[in-house]
C-alpha cells in the first residue's frame, strides 16, 4: 500500500515517548514501506485538524537518532477529544496528504482517539492502517503486561523516595511526617512503585495508599500512630488520586479550565489534607512533597529496559501496519520464567479504549495500606539498572532507636 505515514504523540508526555516516535521512523525508513513521507502531527491530532504537518524525513539521521534519549514529547501533544464535527476536516487532511499509515502513541484517550479514526476511515473506504502505541506513566492500559513511560517513572519515584526517607530519617527531630503525593488519577500504580525504595528494615516508605482502596480517616490516622510510636518518624506515600469512604476523590479541582476534555478533572492536594488530618488530631507535625509532572518526564532516572521496549512497540506498529493490520494497540507481553524477558502482541483497539487497568488484588496487602512481594517481584526487573546503594551507619541515632525496636 502506497501513501505516506503519519505520527501523533498525545497525552502527558513521558521520558521514553520519543523512542517510540524513532522506533517508527527508522523501522519505515528500513523498509520504505511504499511511503513518500513521514509527517509528524504538531501537538497530536489537533496537529491534523489544524494541518501542522512536518515532513520528519527533512530530519537527520543523527536527529531521529538521538530521540532515543530525549524525554518529552518532541512533536508536542494535546488533551483534545475528537466529535463527529471534526470527522469531515480529519479526513480531508489525510485525503490531501495521502496519509495510508497512521501511528498514535499515547494512553486510554489517544487510544480512544485511534479507535474512532480507524472507523472513520473503514467507513469512507480510504485505505489504510491505523495502530495504537501504549505510553502512559499511569500504567492503566488494559492487555498489555506494563506501559512504556511507567518504568521509568517508577524507577525516579523508588529513588526520590529512598532520598526522601534518608532526608526525614536525618530530621526526624524536627520534620516528624513525611508524605510525598504520586500521580495517579483512578489507579495505583505509581504510588506502589515507592515500595522499591526500602533498602533494609525499617526503610521507608512505611506506608502506602492507593485509589483502589478506600481511606478511612481513623485507620489512616492509627496507621500513621502505630509507625510513628515504633521509628519516631514516618514517610507515606499517596495517590493524588486518594478516595474517600464514600467512593469520590477526597481532593478534586472544581475549577472549569481544571478540566479536560474528556472529562478528567485535575486531581492533587491531597497530601495536604493529610497533613492537617494528622496535624489536627495527632498533633505531629508533617509536611509533604509534590514532584508533580517532573516525575513523569524525567530522563535521568530513565530505565534502560523502558528506553528499549518503547522503541520496540514502535518497530512492531510498523511491522503490523506493513503486514496489513489495522485497528490494532501494540502490547507487551511478559514470557514465563526466572529471567526477565518481554516480547510484542496486538489487541484490537476497542478492546482498549475508554478501558482502565487496575492494581490487582494480589499486589496489594490485606490491610490496603502498602504492596505485596508479588508486586516487588513483577516491577523489580523494570528498573534497569536498579537504585543506588547508599551507607547506613550502624552507630546513628536512628539506627540505635530501630536496633532496640528490633
Amino acid at each position: 500500500m502506497k501513501g505516506n505515514v503519519l505520527i501523533a504523540q498525545s497525552g502527558g508526555p513521558t521520558a521514553v515517548i520519543n523512542s517510540s516516535c524513532c522506533g517508527i521512523i527508522q523501522e519505515v525508513a528500513k523498509h520504505k514501506a511504499g511511503s513518500t513521507g513521514v509527517y509528524g502531527a504538531i501537538n497530536g491530532i489537533l496537529g491534523v485538524l489544524n494541518e501542522e504537518l512536518v515532513d520528519l524525513n527533512k530530519e537527520d539521521a543523527s536527529t531521529i537518532e538521538l530521540l532515543k534519549q530525549t524525554p518529552s514529547s518532541a512533536l508536542g501533544s494535546c488533551r483534545y477529544k475528537l466529535s463527529d464535527n471534526d470527522y469531515d476536516r480529519l479526513l480531508n487532511v489525510i485525503e490531501a496528504h495521502d496519509i495510508r499509515y497512521c501511528f498514535f502513541i499515547g494512553g486510554n484517550d489517544t487510544m480512544d482517539t485511534a479507535d474512532k479514526v480507524d472507523r472513520l476511515l473503514k467507513e469512507q473506504n480510504w485505505e489504510s492502517c491505523v495502530i495504537g502505541i501504549p505510553k502512559t506513566v499511569d500504567n492503566d492500559l488494559v492487555e498489555t503486561d506494563h506501559c512504556p513511560g511507567y518504568p521509568s517513572t517508577a524507577r525516579w519515584l523508588a529513588i526520590a523516595v529512598r532520598d526522601a526517607g534518608l532526608d526525614t530519617r536525618a530530621i526526624y527531630t524536627s520534620d516528624t511526617i513525611k508524605i510525598i503525593e504520586t500521580m495517579g488519577r483512578d489507579s495505583g500504580w505509581l504510588a506502589a512503585a515507592s515500595a522499591l525504595a526500602r533498602d533494609g528494615d525499617f526503610s521507608a516508605p512505611h506506608l502506602i495508599y492507593f485509589p483502589e482502596r478506600p481511606l478511612h480517616p481513623d485507620k489512616f490516622l492509627a496507621d500513621v500512630k502505630e509507625v510513628y510510636s515504633q521509628l519516631g518518624y514516618a514517610v507515606l506515600i499517596v495517590s493524588e488520586g486518594l478516595k474517600g469512604e464514600d467512593g469520590t476523590p477526597l481532593v478534586e479541582s472544581k475549577a472549569e479550565l481544571d478540566v479536560d476534555a474528556f472529562g478528567h478533572a485535575q486531581r492533587g492536594g491531597v497530601a495536604d489534607y493529610l497533613c492537617h488530618l494528622i496535624t489536627d488530631n495527632l498533633k505531629l507535625k508533617a509536611r509533604f512533597d509534590k514532584p508533580g509532572t517532573i516525575q513523569r518526564v524525567s530522563m535521568a532516572c530513565a530505565s534502560e529496559v523502558d528506553l528499549e521496549e518503547a522503541y520496540e512497540v514502535g518497530r512492531k506498529a510498523v511491522s503490523e501496519a506493513l503486514a496489513g493490520k489495522s485497528g490494532q494497540m501494540i502490547t507487551l507481553l511478559r514470557e514465563p520464567g526466572d529471567e526477565y524477558r518481554c516480547s510484542t502482541g496486538a489487541i484490537p483497539l476497542s478492546q482498549v479504549a475508554n478501558r482502565s487497568r487496575f492494581l490487582p488484588d494480589n499486589f496489594i496487602n490485606p490491610d490496603g495500606n502498602d504492596v505485596t512481594q508479588a508486586f516487588v517481584n513483577w516491577l523489580e526487573p523494570l528498573l534497569s539498572p536498579g537504585l543506588p546503594a547508599y551507607a547506613h551507619l550502624r552507630g546513628s541515632m536512628v539506627d540505635k532507636k530501630l536496633d532496640a525496636f528490633h
